[in-house]
């Protein structure tokens, strides 16, 4: 059983910068693609990035030369560097885990505000 649990949120100002991390626990050999989705009050769950094992990457176009996804495989730590942050990032952001049999895992959130 993978646990994820997220770090690196809080308030920002629009413009700034926020780094989140996730580190993956218990089965992690398991473990393929990982990455971060958001939920926004009111609005679905949507992806904004993706790492697999050999570091291939995928962003939402929202978020594409804005923000950086990287993966640490000695550490089991994904993160998520965001600059340039604006007003509609506000979201809760949930780190992700697929494992190679395709089981899903979520962390619990963290909350992300970006407000002046």
């Amino acid at each position: 059983q993978v646990q994820l649990v997220e770090s690196g949120g809080g308030l920002v100002q629009p413009g700034g910068s926020l780094r989140l991390s996730c580190a993956a626990s218990g089965g992690i050999s398991s473990v393929n693609t990982m990455g971060w989705y958001r939920q926004a009050q009111g609005k679905q769950r949507e992806l904004v990035a993706l790492i697999t094992g050999s570091s291939s990457t995928n962003y939402a176009n929202s978020v594409k030369g804005r923000f950086s996804i990287s993966r640490d495989n000695a550490k089991n730590t994904v993160s998520l560097q965001m600059n340039s942050l604006k007003p509609e990032d506000t979201a809760v952001y949930y780190c992700y885990a697929r494992s190679l049999s395709f089981r899903d895992y979520w962390g619990k959130g963290t909350l992300v505000t970006v407000s002046s």
